[in-house]
């Protein structure tokens, strides 16, 4: 098989979802993963990718299990022959006070947002050759900004660029490149989840304080990852992309 193939976690809505379409697209074959206690209906990605023309396989995933991942990724091969590429986009979000924070929580969020980014790719590289690809979701929070009351997200989010910085560097020697996107304020079902995150009054806010005027969407932040997955970026590795419609570097008023 010619066409070329990439898993992606979280791939039943949001960014995720968004990606499905923008590979079908590009003629990219899709392996999607998705939780099963997630509210979103897998469906609904697989008829975007079909209206896309492309090739879309939703498969159950618990990224905080190493086995469900390698299946993933096996599950790839077998039905499409081959993989080369793999987004990291799966993420957990929940507020935490400091004071409130247990460490099974804490440990909950860095075990699906950061180790599971390492699980998808170490999954992923096994069955990879050169010119394959690697493309993490970091987070403007923890990324470029701290959260009050998000410390365990933005730890595990700041932590998934010295990931992809040093598998960028590991695995080089074989071809395979590795980056991460950090998005800013994009509304997805998870930024508007008022009870974990702005929902959709802070999202309108926070938009007031964007160079471009507007929060982003979930097809701009696939836009750059399918760019950084492709030939057109075959130069580009261990970088960290912000894409937040200018907010990080405003003057502050």
């Amino acid at each position: 098989m010619t066409q070329k193939v990439a898993v992606i976690t979280g791939a039943a809505s949001g960014i995720g979802q968004a990606l499905a379409v923008a590979y079908a697209r590009a003629g990219v074959a899709v392996v999607g993963g998705y939780f099963p206690a997630d509210p979103h209906d897998p469906q609904a990605t697989r008829d975007r990718v079909a209206e896309a023309g492309g090739h879309c396989l939703m498969l159950p995933l618990d990224v905080t299990d190493s086995a469900s991942v390698d299946a993933l990724a096996e599950q790839a091969v077998a039905h499409f022959g081959r993989l080369d590429y793999a987004v990291a986009n799966a993420g957990l979000l929940r507020r935490a006070p400091l004071l409130d924070m247990t460490d099974a929580a804490w440990n909950a969020m860095l075990d699906v947002d950061l180790t599971g980014v390492m699980r998808t790719f170490r999954a992923a590289v096994k069955h990879m050759g050169e010119g394959g690809a690697l493309v993490a979701i970091s987070s403007i929070a923890g990324g470029v900004y701290g959260w009050q009351e998000h410390a365990h997200y933005a730890a595990a989010k700041a932590g998934v660029p010295g990931l992809c910085r040093s598998l960028a560097v590991e695995l080089a020697a074989r071809g395979i490149r590795c980056n991460a996107v950090i998005p800013g304020l994009i509304e997805t079902p998870q930024s508007l989840d008022s009870q974990n995150s702005l929902g959709p009054e802070g999202l309108a806010k926070a938009a007031r304080a964007i160079p471009l005027g507007r929060v982003g969407r979930a097809d701009e932040v696939a836009s750059l990852v399918r760019f950084l997955t492709s030939e057109e970026s075959s130069y580009l590795t261990g970088q960290s992309i912000v894409i937040d419609g200018g907010l990080t570097v405003r003057w502050p008023d």
